[in-house]
């Protein structure tokens, strides 16, 4: 029997599971498991094959991958106000980014289940206590008096993740990511007047090219959505939602064994017509990724994401040999389909320079299809003086330029960027304080006034669009024959560092 053949949503079992939770009641697990299973999916089969098309399309740098959301999603932010920010941030970068670089971008969130945290010990000490560590919302509770993991916290995740995915949908679908009216994506907050000025200038630029459309004749009759018009070219956003695979029980009671949509001809060929061609959808999120702490060969969810239709990433970090990363993509995706994988590399200013190069040349080498983006954020997280989780924003575009350079080096193509970020707003109305400087120019004794995650610190409302001038402003040089931006001016004036 081949490999593929062998695989079922539940061969994961028979595997070492990385990372893996010890429920104390165990009946009450297959409970709540098999309510799960029963369910209703929070994505379809076609919008992940929309995807894995949209992927195959960045695959051949005819469109950018924007991979971006909060380190981990709690239950209490899920609300109108903080899911709208998310998403108006996530619609603002993209737009900058399109100015830029004259091409589509495939907008992914790291949003509606990112819940599960990975864990460097499975327990941690709080004072003078030693208690289980927080595993995410979905397995335990931030507060220390409750840190048994639940199984109905995973049925709780599934219901948020729902409320989420719901109000993004009605957002998308009432007009909310229109090119008519850019002006009124999250701008209120701004406080850097040259970072309002830019994103105006751009904002100003599309809708002169908007009005010149409806000048010509195009979109002339168009009502708005609200008085009954359709949404048209314009009006339509596609957003995909994502998380980490991490917690296999649910992810294998969320797979669904469907017929391939028969619109995709190649598959249905290949099938007679009275038994259509059926694969293994995993339905609570469009594309999930294997972390670094659980992508062993020999593991569980390596074993789990080799048998998914999704599309998948892999984080790749220093500690991932060469060779290493080839027997992965041969075992995750042996059939080299275009858009399946998404290579997400993650090193740290300080190691890219050593590490990527060595990488690219293997993929190269081995003639596997992948999708390269750069993860910027992970490895490069410091501890303040006054104990805070934090990050450089100098380091973190230091490592997304020196990942530009190296791919353009050997020939090959930064294709996106994965980021940790937040359009939330603290109390007072004001961005969170949680990462050092950007234009804005935070210091370490302004992270304290609105430090609010409880994972990893995150990029703010202005520091994120500071990344995406600094992306669109190279690809805009690198389309008209301009000097490479990543040794210019506004890479200097945000902060970016030369490494030796």
């Amino acid at each position: 029997m081949s490999e593929s053949a062998s695989w079922t949503p539940t061969s994961w079992r028979n595997k070492p599971a990385a990372q893996d939770v010890v429920y104390p009641d165990r009946e009450k697990l297959d409970k709540v498991l098999g309510k799960i299973q029963t369910l209703p999916p929070l994505v379809t089969a076609s919008e992940i094959e929309r995807l894995r098309h949209q992927l195959g399309q960045v695959q051949k740098n005819q469109a950018f991958l924007l991979h971006a959301g909060d380190c981990a999603e709690s239950f209490d932010a899920c609300t109108q106000e903080n899911i709208a920010a998310k998403i108006g941030l996530i619609l603002s970068f993209s737009l900058i980014v399109i100015w830029g670089a004259r091409k589509p971008v495939v907008r992914i969130g790291r949003i509606a289940g990112q819940y599960a945290k990975p864990r460097s010990s499975p327990t941690e000490k709080i004072r003078d206590r030693e208690v289980l560590s927080f595993r995410g919302d979905n397995v335990n509770g931030l507060d220390p008096n409750d840190r048994t993991p639940d199984p109905d916290r995973m049925l709780s995740a599934y219901f948020h993740s729902t409320a989420t995915l719901n109000h993004v949908r009605g957002l998308l679908t009432s007009g909310y990511g229109s090119l008519h009216h850019p002006k009124d994506w999250s701008l209120t907050h701004v406080r850097s007047p040259a970072l309002r000025e830019e994103f105006e200038r751009i904002t100003e630029g599309l809708s002169d090219a908007l009005e010149f459309t409806r000048t010509i004749g195009l979109g002339k009759d168009s009502v708005s959505y609200e008085q009954g018009g359709g949404r048209g070219a314009l009006g339509e956003v596609d957003f995909y939602t994502s998380h980490e695979g991490l917690m296999l029980d649910f992810e294998e009671a969320m797979t669904r064994e469907l017929a391939i949509p028969s619109s995709l001809g190649t598959y249905a060929s290949a099938s007679s017509k009275s038994s259509p061609t059926k694969v293994h959808y995993n339905m609570s999120a469009h594309f999930l990724w294997i972390g670094d702490r659980t992508r062993q060969l020999d593991g569980a969810h390596v074993e789990y994401f080799r048998g998914i239709r999704n599309p998948i990433g892999v984080k790749v970090g220093p500690s991932m040999k060469a060779d290493e990363l080839v027997r992965l993509l041969e075992i995750i995706n042996p059939n080299r389909e275009s858009g399946k994988v998404t290579l997400i590399t993650r090193y740290g200013a300080g190691k890219v320079e050593e590490n990527l190069h060595g990488h690219i040349r293997a993929v190269q080498a081995s003639g596997h299809p992948v999708i390269w983006i750069s993860d910027p954020m992970h490895g490069n997280t410091l501890t303040s003086s006054s104990g805070l989780k934090t990050r450089n924003f100098g380091t973190i575009i230091s490592e997304l330029t020196s990942a530009l350079r190296i791919h353009a080096e050997c020939g090959s193509v930064l294709n996106g960027v994965s980021l940790e970020f937040t359009g939330e707003l603290a109390e007072d109305g004001f961005s969170v304080t949680e990462c050092l400087g950007g234009s804005m120019r935070l210091s370490e004794d302004q992270l304290p006034l609105r430090y609010q995650s409880f994972c990893d610190p995150r990029l703010n409302f202005e520091q994120s669009l500071d990344v995406a001038f600094l992306i669109s402003d190279h690809f805009k040089k690198q389309r008209t024959g301009g000097q490479r931006s990543y040794g210019d001016v506004l890479y200097s004036e945000l902060g970016g560092r030369k490494l030796t």
